[in-house]
């Protein structure tokens, strides 16, 4: 096992959570949509454990993990939320590259072909996420909302989505450094930790902010935080049997993933720059595995 079936797995689950989380967080508070996830993932880790077992070697990578992890799950899921998904959507892909740089520092040492797939990845993600001004031929740009019409993102909502977006692909690269120590010793009380920090510290955020939200949205907000902490896992668990510059960059092609959605469900159309892209990345898959 070189890590990859792993490190794609938690690219499509990221990208699968954060598709549906942009759309609840333009519905309901963005703390709420946050919390509701991280419960949901503390509660189904804990049942695993009891049968998997903890490791106490995990407990505070993991625990610095989560707390690094509040900041940049509340940025992200804000850019999410307030601008345009392909343009957010890459921006946090960026992370990949603090991990990338700290597994080069520690001595990761990919082959040339690996670096060609590396750059043919990166590339592709950016493009298959970009989306063209469709602005000026009467094409409203705003992603679908809950009905399914599309509604008009401000300038001002775009740029602060994009500082956003830059803040949490910082935060995420840490927390997946701190994942990544966490599972030297195991990748599920790592993960398990994380959400043991976040959970208190966003409850209170919460209760400050009075968010709210109708019962009947609680299972998909659940759902969205199941599908994160699987990601996760499954990233922790990549690292174990790959190198980190390898997996972290393979994850990081989760915006292909919300592109696909974003075209699927919501019906946006591809521009021949972003169809191009998502070949370019899943080209770089195999060079990278390699």
């Amino acid at each position: 096992m070189n890590g990859a079936p792993a490190a794609l797995a938690a690219s499509l689950l990221w990208g699968t959570a954060d598709f549906l989380a942009g759309r609840a967080s333009r519905r309901h508070p963005t703390v709420l949509v946050a919390l509701v996830g991280q419960v949901a993932g503390f509660l189904a880790l804990a049942v695993v454990l009891v049968f998997h077992g903890a490791d106490a070697g995990a407990l505070a990578p993991g625990a610095v993990s989560g707390a690094v992890g509040v900041g940049a799950v509340l940025a992200f899921y804000g850019a999410l939320g307030s601008g345009k998904m392909s343009i957010v959507a890459p921006i946090g892909a960026t992370g990949a590259v603090v991990p990338m740089a700290y597994g080069v520092i520690q001595g990761d040492r990919p082959g040339p072909l690996q670096w060609v797939g590396v750059a043919a990845a990166l590339t592709g993600a950016v493009l298959a996420a970009r989306e063209p001004d469709t602005t000026a031929a009467g094409v409203p740009a705003g992603p679908a909302g809950p009905a399914g019409a599309r509604h008009a993102i401000s300038v001002s909502d775009q740029r602060r989505a994009v500082r956003l977006a830059v803040i949490a692909a910082f935060l995420i690269g840490v927390t997946l450094i701190g994942l990544d120590k966490a599972a030297e010793h195991d990748a599920l009380t790592g993960v398990w930790a994380a959400r043991l920090v976040a959970v208190p510290v966003l409850a209170i955020v919460a209760l400050r902010a009075r968010a709210t939200a109708p019962r009947r949205a609680l299972p998909g907000l659940a759902a969205i935080g199941l599908l994160d902490t699987a990601a996760n896992s499954a990233f922790a668990i990549a690292t174990t049997t790959g190198l980190l510059t390898l997996v972290s960059v393979l994850a990081g092609l989760f915006p292909v993933v919300t592109v696909a959605l974003a075209y699927l469900i919501l019906h946006e159309r591809l521009h021949p720059l972003q169809r191009a892209g998502v070949v370019l990345a899943l080209a770089g898959v195999p060079l990278i595995s390699a």
